[in-house]
């Protein structure tokens, strides 16, 4: 009965093939045969996609979002942080008209903002306080965390000057790319620690909507 089956697959596979006009075979891209499986091979469709990688807290990273170096406009001089809220996209400046652009999670409808803001310190596996405003909204918060994978502020923090928001990192990478927090910025825990060691205390920090 199996070889029935198998027989019978290959032939509407060899079949379809037959079929197919010369000139369509001929134009058709051919995936190399590892990358598929073989119900692939005789029925079409494409390869799975693989699986994201895990960071080293076991969670997914978020992968949708590469760090790369693109064009950027604009008067900034390099080393600046600019935000772009709407965008949900952070650029270093370089200068010559580049920055590094990373992927990023912004404040939630109600937390926007938008301003000038400054770097006033860095910390590494930040410790964690929510603020009495934070709260107020959620009781079940702990009152302190220490550093570690478990922390919201993931791997690093920069805080701005004037306010309560920081730049920080995350142990919920899948978040990256929304509009989800209470008005700080994001990031994997990879890129804040790449950007963590370009962005110097006083560093300008320019938040736009």
């Amino acid at each position: 009965m199996r070889r029935l089956v198998l027989a019978s697959l290959c032939f509407f596979a060899v079949s379809g093939a037959l079929s197919t006009p010369v000139h369509a075979r001929a134009a058709a891209p051919v995936a190399p045969a590892q990358d598929l499986d073989p119900l692939t091979l005789l029925f079409g469709g494409d390869a799975a996609t693989p699986a994201a990688p895990n960071g080293p807290d076991g969670r997914p990273q978020a992968v949708a979002i590469p760090r790369e170096v693109v064009a950027f406009e604009g008067n900034q001089a390099p080393g600046t942080v600019v935000v772009n809220t709407s965008e949900r996209r952070l650029y270093y400046v370089l200068g010559n008209g580049q920055a590094i652009r990373y992927g990023v999670g912004v404040g939630r409808p109600g937390f926007e903002w938008s301003g000038v803001r400054f770097v006033s310190s860095k910390r590494e596996w930040p410790d964690w306080t929510p603020p009495s405003q934070m709260l107020k909204r959620r009781p079940d918060l702990p009152r302190h965390m220490d550093g570690g994978l478990s922390n919201p502020l993931g791997a690093r923090a920069m805080y701005l000057s004037g306010s309560l928001y920081r730049i920080h990192g995350s142990n919920e990478p899948e978040t990256i790319g929304q509009a989800v927090s209470s008005g700080c910025i994001r990031m994997t825990n990879d890129d804040v620690v790449d950007l963590y060691n370009r962005v110097k205390v006083g560093t300008r920090v320019v938040v736009t909507r």
